[in-house]
């Protein structure tokens, strides 16, 4: 498990998953008491963060390509150096 830290929040992974290039992390933000997953293509470099209710967390962190296209979630954006870190600053 690891935890970052930003100038307006702490964040922990609760949760994280790899599997042919794709890395899915569940971050729990200690603050505001809200979760975050998200996810990367290591191999074409794309990404999407989704906010995540307590008790969809689970789901949302095993089926976020479901969740993001009923969201509408455009997820061929190039991911920045560390995506989990951009999401935490949102």
């Amino acid at each position: 498990m690891q935890a970052w830290t930003t100038t307006t929040q702490q964040v922990k992974e609760l949760a994280h998953r790899a599997s042919d290039g794709i890395e899915v992390s569940l971050l729990w933000h200690e603050t505001g008491e809200g979760l975050t997953v998200v996810c990367t293509d290591e191999r074409t470099g794309d990404w999407f963060a989704l906010d995540a209710d307590p008790k969809d967390a689970l789901d949302v962190f095993h089926h976020p390509f479901a969740y993001a296209a009923h969201r509408g979630v455009v997820y061929s954006v190039p991911a920045p150096v560390d995506a989990c870190a951009q999401a935490m600053s949102t």
